[in-house]
Formats: C-alpha cells, sequence, structure tokens
C-alpha cells in the first residue's frame, strides 16, 4: 500500500525500551506504531531504546503497518545519535517533539540529509508548544518532507497554563489552527491522546469530536484504544452508500447534460462529488490494509 493514501486512524505510541510491549505489538490492528524514545524512556534506557526500536522497525513483522519513531526532543544529547541509526533503517520517518519553529524543521531536515535519508523518508511534527501552534501555518510550508502534525494536548494545556477537561474546550481554537494549517498545505493532521485509560465515555467523546473537527486520526497510549479510533475514523456503511449514491447521481445528470442536480433533497455539487469520492478511496484502503496489503 502506498503511503500517500494510508490510513492513519490510529497512531499507538509503544515505549521502546520495553521489549515485552514491543513484541506484543506485532498482531496490533493500530494502522501506525510510533515506537518511542522520548517521554516514555529514562535518560539511562535512551540506548537501549534506541536499539530496540531498530530491531523493531527492521524485524519485517510489521508488513502492513507505518512505523514511526518519536525521537528526543532538538537540544538533548541524544537527538543526533537517534536520527544516524533510524534513518538507516526499515522506518518510514521520524516524529520530532515540541516543534516550535520552521528553523526546527530545517534543522531536522539538514540532518536526515546529512546521513543519507531516502527522499521518501517522511518527518512529522508534534504541535505542543504556543510558538509552534501560532507558527502551524509557516511551518507547514517548511520541508516536502513533512507529512504530518501530531498535537500534544498535554504538553500544550502545560505550556498554556490551562486545564485539560475531556472536551478540552480551553485548547480548542489551538486544535483548530493547527487542522487549518495541516489541511491548507495537504499534511495529515492527528489529534492527541486521551490519558484517562479509565473513562471511556470520555474517551469516545474525544474521538467523535476529533473527528467533527477534521482530524484524519487519533493517536494512543494503550491498545484497549485502538478498536474504538479505527471505527469511528472509519467511513461507515451509511457514509459509503451516501457517497456512492452522490457519485451515480453525479453521473446520471451529467449524462442528461446537467451540472448542479438534488440528491435526497439536497444540493449536489463538484465539490460534494470529490468529497464522495476522497470517502470511497479512504474505505478501500482501510479494507486492503485489513487484507494485509
Amino acid at each position: 500500500m502506498t503511503l500517500n493514501i494510508r490510513p492513519r486512524r490510529s497512531l499507538l505510541y509503544m515505549p521502546a525500551s520495553n521489549p515485552r510491549a514491543i513484541e506484543k505489538s506485532r498482531n496490533l490492528p493500530a494502522d501506525v506504531l510510533i515506537f518511542d524514545l522520548e517521554d516514555s524512556v529514562s535518560p539511562e534506557k535512551k540506548d537501549l531504546a534506541r536499539n530496540e526500536a531498530i530491531k523493531a522497525v527492521n524485524s519485517g513483522n510489521y508488513p502492513s503497518k507505518e512505523l514511526l519513531v518519536r525521537v528526543n526532543g532538538i537540544e538533548t544529547e541524544w537527538l543526533e545519535n537517534d536520527i544516524k541509526e533510524i534513518v538507516s533503517s526499515d522506518a518510514h520517518g521520524v516524529l520530532i517533539p515540541k516543534v516550535s519553529s520552521i528553523k526546527d524543521i530545517l534543522f531536522i531536515e539538514d540532518i536526515l540529509d546529512d546521513y543519507g535519508a531516502k527522499k521518501d523518508f517522511s518527518l512529522w511534527a508534534m504541535m505542543e508548544t504556543p510558538k509552534g501552534i501560532l507558527s502551524s501555518n509557516e511551518i507547514a510550508k517548511a520541508s516536502n518532507r513533512l507529512k504530518g502534525f501530531c498535537i500534544g494536548t498535554a504538553d500544550l494545556s502545560k505550556e498554556l497554563g490551562c486545564s485539560h477537561p475531556s472536551d478540552r474546550s480551553p485548547m480548542i481554537l489551538s486544535l483548530q489552527m493547527v487542522i487549518l494549517s495541516a489541511k491548507a498545505n495537504g499534511l495529515i493532521v492527528i489529534d492527541g491522546v486521551h490519558i484517562n485509560l479509565d473513562d471511556d465515555d470520555g474517551y469516545r467523546a474525544s474521538c467523535i469530536q476529533g473527528k467533527e473537527l477534521g482530524f484524519d486520526g487519533k493517536s494512543l497510549i494503550h491498545p484497549k484504544q485502538i478498536e474504538l479510533a479505527n471505527a469511528l475514523f472509519s467511513p461507515s456503511e451509511d457514509e459509503i452508500t451516501h457517497a456512492k449514491e452522490i457519485i451515480n447521481a453525479h453521473k446520471l445528470a451529467l449524462s442528461r447534460g446537467k451540472g448542479v442536480i438534488t440528491h435526497n433533497g439536497k444540493l449536489v455539487e463538484v465539490l460534494h462529488v470529490e468529497q464522495a469520492k476522497d470517502l470511497l478511496a479512504k474505505a478501500s484502503a482501510i479494507a486492503n490494509l485489513g487484507k494485509g496489503n
């Protein structure tokens, strides 16, 4: 499956210093695995985590998954060694924490180039600082390697000094700014984690809110969150049926020399047809992913 149409409904963070967790990840239905070298790894285990992450992405055990590695921060002593090892592995890309400016992206891009990263090796940016949010549109244009944004709501709420309720109302403006910047520049945008694993209702509400806002998927911290994210960020059967009806009705109208039609009492324009085609392409990609392609 080509990465440009790959579903990214569920992105699961895996602590790379935990070989047992990595072993279990082989059969998890997450669309993307993020082997984490940053927050979940203590300083004395950074080298171990890096080695385990490289071993995992090179194992061949994840043929249908996108594999990312979240490296350590730009100002840390571990960053360059992280990137040096990752670019020569089978990872698809790196996730950079706390990106706050164009300079951060260009700095990482230079390191990637210095170590011979392939052209299709992708760069992802964590958007979790006030400066990063305010600069998100400029950041989105900074590099052809940049594939997408991942929101970091925990760090963002800390830096904003705001509360972090389940509806994330104090951060809605920040979320919308990042979504706008991503969509305006053709990037993927992924919602932040829901950290309360005992709050099933809050997690469901967060996923629904994220999809309604325009996020393409959800970042996760536990395997039990995967199933719901995959379900809620997938086109429903009703949506698929409606999309097919829109496309067929538009084809029929064109054959009769009509440019604008109504379907079930609603106006159908070209933009609706394009949306329907995009939805069906996403549904097809999800079906192919399920076949292990």
